[in-house]
């Protein structure tokens, strides 16, 4: 299909609640087709209809051989539409983070250790998984492009947040 232009931090639509997916027909699968092919191009983890322009909610994401990821565990190939997220208990992990729509920075975030997500693939079907670590991270990163967020708004402390060759010596590894 075709790689779409990401939009960067500041452009209005990124800061926009995506309204709900009605319609799993061949425009949804042309759109998934764009998304997958654009986070491939730019070897991301995931993106959100929205980083491409589209104020849907739709999330793909695939970890399996990424340099960016090369110390996780790999997170499976998956079109989530109208994602609905439950944290499964209290415990957070912080964890460094980066986005295609803030290219060159990471920011330490904190996220849900464990959570359980439903929604739909591209196809309507149901979708429900049980997941910890960097997958259930990936997952709330997507998510919180459909409702506006972007990483850095969930940052505790910006000394933890700069250019990635000025952190390179304070990033650890994410755990999976």
């Amino acid at each position: 299909m075709a790689v779409r232009r990401v939009l960067k931090m500041g452009e209005p639509l990124l800061a926009v609640v995506a309204a709900p997916v009605e319609r799993f027909d061949a425009e949804l699968a042309s759109l998934v087709a764009d998304m997958n092919d654009t986070m491939q191009a730019l070897s991301g983890a995931g993106l959100a209809a929205p980083q491409i322009g589209v104020s849907l909610r739709v999330v793909v994401f695939e970890v399996t051989v990424n340099p960016r990821y090369a110390h996780v565990s790999p997170v499976p190939y998956t079109v989530l539409v109208n994602p609905e997220l439950t944290p499964l208990g209290d415990d957070q992990e912080e964890g460094w983070e980066g986005c295609l729509s803030v290219p060159g920075l990471r920011g330490l975030v904190p996220r849900f250790r464990r959570l359980r997500y439903r929604g739909f693939d591209a196809q309507g079907q149901p979708i429900e998984r049980t997941v910890e670590g960097f997958h259930a991270r990936v997952v709330q990163h997507e998510v919180d492009h459909l409702d506006g967020i972007l990483y850095p708004q969930r940052i505790r402390d910006l000394h933890q947040f700069g250019f990635e060759e000025a952190l390179a010596g304070r990033m650890t590894p994410m755990p999976d």
